[in-house]
This record gives structure tokens, C-alpha cells and sequence, in this order.
């Protein structure tokens, strides 16, 4: 068995080898507005349907593009005319040549096709995911934000500072009041640095405060990975990564290393909640300090 959902998403090679896709069921769950999320193996999906057309967040691993397509045919006939990516990971990408042989146009930022185009190295797994052939690279893509006016709301995909990827985007369904992070956060677990592709620790409290600025208390937020949850739980998320952030850039500062550092218990209070799960409490410590400049 694979560890965890997080391992399941993000190992798309031990998912393969071990055939598990035959056994995912991809569920669609109501929210507000008609924007419904998705979940099967992988990240977490968003969808808006209405009178215009089905309007995807990220599409996880290509051999559940049928079951994904049953669940969005379980809530509206209108076929999937767009997909955007919130990052080039295979566990939010994996379906787009699939959907885009379907007829989805595919919409990321530009870092997100120009990761795709080439080979890339994820430091975590020590493997190289290979380039992407062309029918699954973003068609249209965007530097700074791109809004879509269908299904009677405003959906605007937006560019945050580099954070689990240089490419990471966040959409919100800004009349149903929900906000899809991608990968920027997670409820399951501490965050993941993807510092090849990249990422930074500071970006994920940028992209949560980004967030925040448009969030009421209705605001229903979508996680990479996790439950779906709110705005208060978001901001708890950010206070954490900020703390643990502040105390290792200290240390660093007073000259102790990484394994110092490692060792210092930084982490501890928040270990409970989010560190038994994907990311470990020294490996946070360590994507702080090599996002500080640490060598």
C-alpha cells in the first residue's frame, strides 16, 4: 500500500506499477454556484458547470480521464470546453491530452507550458518526469491573470509568487465565493517545496495572503490536497509557514546548520497536524532553509 494520499498523487510511477487507477472512484461534491470538486487520485479538481459549457481545475493522471468525464456527465450535459492547470505536476495535469483530444482548450501560466515542454528533475523523488508530448501542452497561457466570463459567473485564474512551482495559479469562482489554491495549499500536510521547478517557501505565504484579501466568511477554499475547507483554516495554514519560516532564517542568522537546525525543534507545534503525514518535519526545515539560500 502506498503511504498516503499525498504519495498516491504525487508518485505517479508506484501508482502505475501498482495498477491502483482500476480501483479510484472520481466523486463530484456539490459546493455553492454550481462549482462542484472533484476527487479521485491526485489534486484536487474544481469544476463550474452552467448553461455555457463544464469548466475544469486541473484533470490528475491521464488513465481516469473516463471516470473524470462520467462524474462531470453525472452533473450537466454540457461537455468540458476548458481546463487550466494549477501547476505542471502529473497529478493536476496528467489528463490534458486526453481532454484536449476531447475538444477542452487547455489554459495555464506560461511557466506551466514551458515546464511541460522539457525534461524535469523533482529532487524529492530523485527522478526526472519526462517532457510532455504536445497535445497536452497548455494552448493559451497567461503571464499575470485571465478571467473567464461563463455559467453566470466571473472565474479568474491568477499568477502568485513562486511557491510550490514558478507556475502556480489560483482560481477563483468569484460570484459562488470559492477559491481553488492548487498545490499552494494543503490540509494533509506541511507543504511541498518543489525548489528544481522553482519554488520557494516565502511564495506559499504570498499566495495564502493573496487569498485572504478576497476571502468573506462564506469563502468555501478548495486545497491541492485535503479537504475542502475556509478561509480561517488558510490563514492558520500561512501563520504556520510564516512562524516556521521566521525561526529558521533566525538560526540561520546566528550561524547554525542545517543540521542544527533539523535537530532545534522548530517545528514542534505544529508536527501534530501537519507533519505525520507526506512531508516530515525535517524535510520542512530543510525546504525553509534551502529556500532561504542555504546550501
Amino acid at each position: 500500500m502506498i503511504r498516503s494520499a499525498l504519495v498516491l498523487a504525487l508518485a505517479p510511477a508506484l501508482l502505475f506499477a501498482q495498477g491502483n487507477f482500476d480501483t479510484v472512484t472520481v466523486k463530484a461534491t456539490v459546493l455553492r454556484g454550481g462549482v462542484y470538486v472533484l476527487t479521485g487520485a491526485g489534486g484536487n479538481m474544481g469544476l463550474s458547470v452552467g448553461s455555457d459549457a463544464a469548466f475544469l481545475v486541473d484533470d490528475q493522471f491521464a488513465p481516469l480521464t473516463p471516470k473524470i468525464l462520467a462524474a462531470v456527465r453525472g452533473v450537466t450535459s454540457q461537455p468540458v470546453r476548458f481546463v487550466v492547470n494549477t501547476h505542471w505536476h502529473g497529478d493536476h495535469s496528467g489528463g490534458n491530452e486526453n481532454l484536449g483530444k476531447a475538444g477542452a482548450l487547455l489554459v495555464a501560466h506560461d511557466n506551466v507550458r514551458k515546464r511541460m515542454s522539457t525534461d524535469q528533475f523533482m529532487e524529492l523523488f530523485k527522478t526526472t518526469t519526462k517532457a510532455s508530448p504536445p497535445g497536452a501542452l497548455p494552448v493559451v497561457t497567461f503571464n499575470d491573470s485571465v478571467t473567464f466570463h461563463l455559467n453566470g459567473d466571473d472565474v479568474v485564474a491568477y499568477h502568485v509568487a513562486a511557491a510550490h512551482t514558478d507556475g502556480d495559479v489560483i482560481v477563483h469562482f468569484a460570484k459562488a465565493d470559492v477559491i481553488h489554491m492548487g498545490d499552494t495549499f494543503m490540509t494533509i500536510s506541511y507543504p511541498l517545496v518543489d525548489i528544481g521547478s522553482g519554488g520557494n517557501i516565502n511564495g506559499f505565504a504570498s499566495a495564502a495572503d493573496r487569498a485572504l484579501g478576497v476571502c468573506t466568511e462564506r469563502t468555501i477554499v478548495i486545497p491541492g490536497h485535503g479537504s475542502v475547507t475556509n478561509c480561517a483554516e488558510l490563514k492558520t495554514w500561512r501563520d504556520m509557514i510564516v512562524t516556521i519560516r521566521d525561526r529558521v532564517r533566525a538560526d540561520m542568522e546566528r550561524g547554525r546548520t542545517l543540521d542544527q537546525l533539523k535537530a532545534a525543534g522548530l517545528t514542534k507545534e505544529f508536527d501534530e497536524r501537519w507533519g505525520k503525514s507526506f512531508i516530515k518535519p525535517e524535510q520542512m526545515v530543510e525546504q525553509v532553509y534551502r529556500s532561504l539560500g542555504g546550501k
